[in-house]
């Protein structure tokens, strides 16, 4: 596996309207902590890592349409030739947000619904009026012509909205709809009792291989959740079925598990680089070291790579390579990044006998 940076979250801004229960930066309107950068180092970072790779950039917060210059970053991102991307949760979404970006080429934009209904998404999202405002946006972008996928995250609490939310966002017109299994960091870490059980966990992979193995109208794709690509594997074997899988143009594309260093990473808004959006440690700064220099030297990035270190039942799982359990996960509920998937049953072995 070549690991190269093909997807890069960027954390243009830690403010944000909304209060999300499962906030991975426990973002809030007001962050007086972890201020915006410029828009002049908005340039620099972008000339640094266009000069070494041509990943996929996601403008992200918090909100990043509570920046005033975000859409000169995506401008100046598209004027390098790179493919500037966008993720809101859309409630800011208005007639000029799609003007500018149609203006400054942004390539997909990307939006978050967690309930089919208001009462579920607006729960989750602790704002009355955000179900109706992601609505909006949706209408908008269809009015526009702008692409856009929908992110959907999973506890306990709207577990049972996986089958409702999957019709919605196809009937919306949307261009891919990603199921997240929460990784309780940030403000996660409040709702640790409100992680799906292991069993349903499986439970619900399960039900999204049967609705992928059919579904032909919009790329499908659970994140976080590494182990689903070990019941693709198993479950196409047993089934003597070559399971067909769609990518997205502005996605890494690959058929893995956790990339986390491998082939993403996460800069937040103090210019750390992150194995992934839901991993706290840094591997280095922007402001210190290029970003060619981290990606390729990090001690933490590079044992993200070492699949033959990993501890307990991932490093001795013949599907190691496709899965890697999820390595936010392990540190966020062992404190320990190599350890094995704290959600994952198999047993290495068993598939071999």
């Amino acid at each position: 596996m070549d690991f190269i940076p093909k997807w890069i979250a960027w954390e243009i801004t830690r403010r944000c309207n909304l209060k999300c229960v499962h906030c991975r930066s426990s973002s809030e309107l007001k962050i007086n902590d972890h201020p915006d950068f410029s828009l002049v180092e908005a340039k620099r970072i972008l000339d640094d890592i266009h000069s070494y790779a041509d990943p996929v950039m996601v403008l992200s917060g918090g909100e990043p349409l509570l920046r005033e210059d975000v859409f000169d970053i995506a401008a100046y991102g598209t004027g390098l030739g790179m493919r500037m991307c966008l993720a809101t949760n859309g409630t800011l979404v208005t007639d000029e947000t799609c003007r500018k970006i149609k203006e400054t080429g942004i390539k997909m934009v990307s939006l978050s619904l967690d309930g089919a209904s208001a009462d579920i998404h607006d729960d989750f999202r602790n704002q009355p009026g955000a179900f109706d405002g992601t609505m909006h946006a949706i209408e908008l972008f269809n009015k526009y012509q702008i692409d856009f996928l929908v992110n959907s995250s999973f506890t306990k609490r709207n577990k049972q909205e996986a089958p409702k939310i999957y019709e919605l966002v196809k009937s919306l017109g949307a261009t891919a709809w990603y199921l997240f299994m929460i990784v309780p960091t940030g403000r996660g870490e409040e709702i640790m009792s409100e992680l799906i059980p292991e069993n349903e966990y499986e439970d619900m992979l399960n039900w999204h291989y049967d609705m992928e193995a059919d579904e032909s109208d919009i790329l499908v794709r659970p994140t976080c959740a590494p182990q689903y690509y070990r019941i693709v594997l198993q479950r196409s074997k047993e089934e003597g079925s070559r399971f067909k899988r769609r990518s997205l143009k502005f996605s890494t594309g690959g058929s893995k598990g956790c990339l986390a260093g491998q082939l993403i990473c996460l800069i937040d808004v103090d210019q750390n680089v992150l194995p992934c959006s839901y991993f706290p440690l840094s591997g280095g700064n922007l402001k210190e070291q290029s970003f060619k220099e981290i990606w390729e030297t990090s001690k933490l990035f590079l044992d993200m790579r070492d699949f033959k270190n990993y501890k307990g039942t991932c490093g001795k799982c013949e599907y190691v390579n496709v899965c890697g359990g999820c390595r936010a996960r392990a540190y966020a509920m062992t404190g320990d990044y190599m350890a094995q998937e704290p959600f994952c049953h198999y047993q290495p072995g068993k598939d071999e006998k």
